[in-house]
């Protein structure tokens, strides 16, 4: 688990962000669209008479449909992959910022033994196992905030992917404006082939 990869699924204007000011950028969560997470961090957020909480999340599961089509839905989406090591550092730099697995629960389980308040960021319910999400939280009783920037390096990230879902002719350009970028030169861009792949299609092609 260690050797593999953070991802964050996004999209360009955050990207371009995240490049140009080489920053990441923890957000409000209570605009999520699983409000039953939302939920329990705006909870955790009142329980601990916090004026401020910010998240931000990443996967370590490979490519999936789901996390493109949920999380950067549409041609402008793309994923960042961070070496794990760069990643963790760089939280753990972060003053006031967790980096923690999020642990998936029945409801049967909450049920029966009601999770703590110290939980509450950190567990989804088990639909969303799938997702094998790490998440980046930031609080605070004095400030009151709608994002936090952290700094991060570039070199921590290992390559960007740019959704399946944009047109091929369009990858070219984008991926020349984005190594435009002033430390982006060098790093690996290309679109998805996951929702149309060449070898695949010659495979079945060639079926007997």
């Amino acid at each position: 688990m260690k050797n593999q990869s953070y991802r964050r699924y996004t999209d360009l204007p955050a990207l371009i962000q995240l490049l140009t000011n080489k920053e990441l950028t923890l957000l409000d969560p209570s605009s999520w669209d699983d409000k039953n997470d939302s939920f329990f961090l705006s909870t955790y957020k009142e329980k601990k008479k916090l004026k401020s909480v910010l998240a931000l999340c990443f996967t370590r599961e490979s490519e999936t449909y789901h996390h493109w089509r949920v999380f950067s839905s549409g041609s402008s989406g793309v994923c960042i992959n961070f070496k794990s090591s760069a990643l963790e550092n760089t939280f753990r730099k972060a003053k006031g910022v967790s980096f923690r697995e999020v642990k998936y629960l029945k409801i049967d389980q909450l049920r029966n033994t009601r999770p703590t308040t110290a939980q509450l960021p950190f567990i989804k319910r088990i639909p969303y196992k799938h997702e094998n999400e790490f998440r980046a939280l930031w609080e605070s009783k004095a400030e009151e905030s709608s994002a936090l920037n952290i700094p991060i390096e570039l070199s921590s990230i290992t390559r960007i992917t740019l959704s399946p879902w944009m047109h091929p002719s369009l990858r070219k350009s984008v991926v020349a404006a984005l190594k435009r970028i002033d430390g982006c030169k060098s790093i690996p861009m290309w679109r998805s082939t996951l929702t149309e792949n060449a070898d695949w299609k010659s495979y079945g092609a060639s079926a007997t």
